[in-house]
């Protein structure tokens, strides 16, 4: 049964064609892994289908009566709620059905026998919806997600203002996975959560027997719970049967066919062409010629899709710092309250340092703490000498109207705007892209735009926040080269053991020092 048909999809920004002609169609119970580069329109596509963005051309449509559940990092939620009753909101809809029949409850009392009845079987098929919903188990049920996503550590009672933005993306994934949609349709959800509620989401979507679509750079994440892959690629969406791994077999085989099926063709029209050339001046051959001619303009053209580019990432290397990159003495973080116990941390020249652990925790605040940017509650942090510190912030939430260009442009207003140009093109940046706001881009393609920036300052220190978050498999691969390639120091913050494991020299799990309890 069909969940959602989508027909004869084209959309655009400005002269930007992001689908050309896609059609798509969702059926029950189908797990399907949305795949595709930085910027080929996979949150567009959930923006569409949610009704969120209007496409230019096409269909979407939807089943009658069909719940869509949709994880937008960018919902708002209310101040003064507690986490409880914000996945207590989950159940809103059937908090109304009991009022209803509670209502109908009221109605009995002076109803005749005729209505009594009546108001019986209304009572009852409500009374199933209560029962066939789990109504009455609400409470553990929100425990049991909560649990699974480590939000009970945090405690539920907290109001929802005092939260990271990693444990909000925690509240709102609950939420919607308490409500259990006919669809779920998930855009990159392990972006901020831990290894261990990555590993409780993973088998909860293996188990999940509604459908849903999910968008993730996560490799290993998206073999173990898909079975069913739709690649966006040149304004196109094609379907494969399988996981990832399936998926690039099959996508390798194809595209070898391909061009061994255009060079094969490109010979025979060089042939038909030449003949044409050759002979279409001759009276005894005219025909011939004239027949070939006609064979050339039916011929359906086989056209390769243009390589994107891929990132080459190079990090400017600055003089080398002191021995001792920083030292802290006493050190306890925090805002309000502290974040850590007291810390005597000390990183030297050339270490590449992965800070570890939960949501929540202080890790983002002990790197701004070290960078002077925050204040810590007590103790002190004394920083190297000679450091030239290139900083990664995890997410950078005001809205930017520049162009690609003007955004580097004015950064580095020595530059050429080809040589502006050239370094956005080195990180795997179209012309498209480049001639476009920043506003409009994917996730991946702004971080993209801000590595840009990073790589062209010189630095002996990168302090990366998450910086994987939003690339793709190949920028993910290139960026990993590129820092083990680097003869600074790094400390970074990583959800990812495959990205770091391999580039770290060392370590830090920061559960050991925090003030929270986990």
């Amino acid at each position: 049964m069909s969940v959602l048909s989508v027909k004869d999809l084209s959309h655009g920004f400005g002269d930007r064609a992001i689908f050309n002609d896609v059609s798509f169609r969702l059926l029950k119970g189908e797990h399907i892994g949305l795949i595709g580069a930085n910027g080929e329109g996979k949150s567009t596509f959930m923006n569409i289908i949610t009704g969120k963005l209007e496409p230019d051309e096409g269909k979407v449509e939807w089943s009658k009566k069909v719940r869509v559940g949709y994880l937008d990092q960018h919902t708002n939620l209310a101040q003064g709620q507690t986490m409880r009753q914000v996945l207590q909101g989950a159940f809103q809809y059937l908090f109304d059905v009991e009022a209803e029949m509670n209502g109908i409850y009221d109605k009995m009392g002076s109803a005749s026998p005729e209505e009594l009845e009546k108001l019986l079987e209304e009572v009852g098929v409500l009374q199933d919806t209560l029962t066939n919903n789990d109504f009455y188990v609400i409470d553990s049920k929100v425990e049991e997600v909560a649990r699974g996503l480590g939000l009970t550590d945090i405690g539920l009672e907290r109001e929802v203002q005092d939260l990271s933005g990693g444990q909000r993306t925690k509240v709102l994934l609950a939420k919607l996975l308490l409500e259990k949609p006919d669809i779920l349709l998930l855009d990159e959800p392990t972006n901020y959560l831990d290894e261990q509620h990555i590993e409780w989401l993973k088998r909860y979507l293996q188990e999940y027997e509604n459908a849903f679509i999910l968008i993730s750079h996560d490799i290993p994440f998206l073999n173990s719970v898909i079975n069913l892959i739709y690649h966006m690629e040149n304004q196109q969406l094609n379907r494969y049967v399988g996981d990832y791994d399936n998926f690039m077999k099959i996508h390798e085989v194809k595209k070898q066919q391909l061009e061994s099926a255009f060079k094969k063709q490109q010979a025979e029209i060089a042939d038909l062409k030449d003949f044409v050339a050759r002979n279409k001046a001759r009276v005894s051959t005219r025909n011939m010629a004239m027949s070939r001619q006609k064979k050339l303009d039916k011929m359906d053209v086989i056209e390769l899709a243009a390589e994107k580019p891929k990132p080459q990432f190079n990090f400017k290397e600055s003089r080398a710092a002191g021995r001792v990159i920083f030292e802290t003495k006493n050190l306890v973080i925090g805002y309000n309250e502290p974040l850590s116990r007291p810390l005597d941390l000390r990183m030297e020249r050339g270490q590449k340092i992965a800070l570890v652990g939960a949501n929540g925790i202080g890790k983002t605040t002990l790197l701004r703490s070290i960078l002077g940017e925050i204040k810590p509650i007590s103790g002190e942090v004394e920083r190297g000498d000679y450091l030239n510190i290139g900083y990664f912030e995890q997410e950078v939430k005001t809205s930017n109207y520049n162009t690609c260009i003007e955004e580097v442009w004015n950064e580095f207003p020595s530059l050429t705007q080809a040589e502006v140009r050239a370094a956005l093109a080195k990180c795997g940046l179209t012309t498209k892209h480049i001639e476009s706001k920043i506003e409009v881009l994917s996730g991946g393609e702004k971080a993209k735009v801000r590595f840009c920036k990073l790589m062209n300052n010189e630095s002996n220190l990168l302090v990366l926040d998450e910086p994987t978050n939003h690339l793709d498999v190949d920028a993910k691969e290139e960026l990993k080269r590129a820092l083990n390639a680097y003869k600074g120091s790094i400390l970074m913050i990583s959800h990812e053991p495959e990205f770091y494991q391999g580039l770290a020299t060392e370590v830090w799990n920061c559960e050991s020092w925090t003030t929270k309890v986990f």
